[in-house]
């Protein structure tokens, strides 16, 4: 089974279980002869892991056997995080494949592809691995008998040389002792963060810290506030000095600081790109459409130079590697930087500003201050019959303020505002960003893009 709408524009999310099921072990077998074929691995090596999700040792072991009897040799390095993953793309310069579907609910599973050195996939390759992998699947539900020359699997374990790496990006020198809250999820950063943290004088109150498929404790989503709040609560109840939540893959991260108070991304973006800039004046960093105007002014008066994509990972790393970017990031907690080949990592993100901290010793809540302020809506996401036929509504509802543009999604742009609306890359939904100078202005907007999308609902 491989439903065709389980290819996204970016990776690949699917329903793994249930009535809706998308995809199964006989689905991830095609997908894995379709991905040496489509890429010319057979001869050649790749590297792949896992989240901790339902089906993913399952339907990546359905993969690798079929990969190595397409005769591509596997390097396995089983349970990791998707940052991992690029870690070990990088480090043996190799291809890579993570089972993983991030941030989705329970029942997803899904697969994301990197090029050697964790480069990012063309939406190109992504659909020819599609075409491939349908046609498979059509023609072959059995594994195929083993080539002539089939693949070597081994198995590999990464954790130590990937801290380790970490931790020679990081200036860790000055860390003070701090009281930190580390919410897993029960995701992949209850592996990696522990481990990643320890022998620096850090004090880890873990939540939800055991992998477990089913994130009984709250969805592995931290862009939603409401699964922040018990790490906000940690926070002030453990007299923490911040909180460092993950999403399901741990590829991003969400900072709290010592108020309990929920850190906008657009700071940690807006800091670390400052400090980047300090070191590298004039460099470049990339940024999505919809990330706060005030990284903008920050990176301008810093030196640097503005570089902005579409929303997706495979977007911003392409970006970052045509102009060399010395750091990038996204509203929704990506952070990429270039020595770590310019992919996303939520824990070189944590070791970073603990690192900025421990140089200013400055407070978590301080971090921000003096920034340029505008208020946001955060993402609101709706589920739509017609998602095209809406975005048309929400231009119409804005005639007369300002002028449309199509640049990933719908943007409306004025003077000191911005409101964006746009498809989803993983999930059937329309995602609403609104950001203005003032609260008031805000609220105003948000409400009347809200008002013209459910009348189309």
């Amino acid at each position: 089974m491989l439903d065709p709408l389980i290819f996204k524009s970016n990776d690949i999310r699917g329903v793994a279980s249930g009535p809706d099921q998308q995809w199964d072990s006989a689905g991830a077998r095609a997908l894995g002869r379709a991905y040496v074929a489509v890429f010319g691995l057979a001869g050649e090596t790749f590297v792949i892991g896992r989240d901790a999700r339902h089906f993913g040792a399952e339907y990546s072991q359905a993969f690798i056997e079929a990969a190595a009897a397409s005769g591509a040799n596997v390097i396995d390095v089983g349970l990791a995080s998707t940052d991992e993953l690029w870690f070990a793309s990088g480090m043996l310069g190799l291809p890579g494949v993570q089972f993983t579907a991030s941030h989705n609910p329970a029942e997803y599973n899904g697969v994301k592809f990197c090029l050697p050195g964790a480069a990012p996939i063309s939406a190109e390759l992504l659909k020819a691995v599609a075409e491939a992998a349908k046609a498979e699947a059509a023609t072959a539900e059995a594994a195929p008998a083993p080539q002539a020359a089939p693949g070597k699997i081994t198995a590999r374990d990464i954790l130590g040389d990937y801290v380790d790496y970490l931790h020679s990006l990081v200036d860790l020198a000055d860390l003070p002792k701090l009281r930190v809250v580390v919410d897993a999820g029960n995701g992949m950063a209850g592996l990696t963060a522990p481990k990643a943290l320890s022998g620096l004088g850090v004090e880890v109150i873990g939540l939800y810290l055991d992998l477990d498929p089913d994130f009984p404790n709250h969805p592995p989503n931290p862009l939603e506030p409401a699964n922040l709040v018990d790490a906000r609560r940690a926070v002030v109840e453990q007299a923490a000095d911040l909180g460092l939540v993950f999403d399901g893959d741990a590829d991003r991260c969400f900072f709290i600081d010592e108020r309990g108070e929920v850190v906008d991304p657009a700071v940690i973006i807006a800091v670390v790109a400052r400090a980047a800039l300090a070191r590298e004046p004039g460099a470049s960093i990339v940024v999505n459409t919809i990330t706060s105007q005030s990284v903008a002014q920050v990176v301008a008066a810093a030196g640097g130079q503005l570089v902005v994509s579409p929303v997706g990972h495979t977007q911003i790393k392409a970006r970052m590697a045509e102009h060399g970017a010395v750091f990038g990031g996204e509203h929704s907690a990506h952070y990429y930087f270039r020595d770590f080949w310019g992919a996303d990592t939520g824990l070189l993100a944590a070791l970073t500003v603990l690192s900025l901290l421990g140089k200013t010793k400055s407070t978590m809540s301080a971090v921000g201050q003096g920034l340029p302020h505008y208020a946001n809506s955060g993402e609101i996401n709706t589920k739509v019959a017609d998602p095209k036929a809406v975005l048309d509504l929400v231009a119409e509802s804005f005639a007369g303020l300002a002028e449309p543009s199509w640049p990933d999604g719908l943007l409306i742009r004025g003077e000191d505002w911005w409101v964006s609306v746009r498809e989803s890359n993983t999930e059937p939904l329309l995602r609403l960003n609104v950001e203005a100078k003032t609260q008031e202005s805000m609220i105003e907007l948000r409400d009347r893009a809200l008002a013209a999308i459910r009348k189309g609902d």
